[in-house]
């Protein structure tokens, strides 16, 4: 197996993600994809997992676009 080229500039990153469930605010820890700023459109977070921790695929339909810095700690 071999990489034959990278095809994007995409970093992983563990973001804590707040999600309204079952009339809850809830937050979890979340494996993301986070995908910078391309021509119109702003940086863009990608959950790759769901709340409860099973593996999601990157499915763009579930991109989180970032309005402002999210906080470092």
């Amino acid at each position: 197996m071999r990489v034959k080229n990278i095809l994007s500039d995409i970093t992983l990153v563990i973001a804590d993600l707040e999600v309204h469930l079952n009339g809850e605010l809830r937050s979890s820890p979340t494996l993301c994809a986070l995908l910078p700023a391309n021509g119109s459109q702003g940086a863009r977070v990608v959950p790759l997992n769901t709340p409860d921790g099973r593996p999601i695929l990157l499915n763009m339909g579930n991109a989180i676009a970032l309005n402002e810095e999210p906080l470092q700690t």
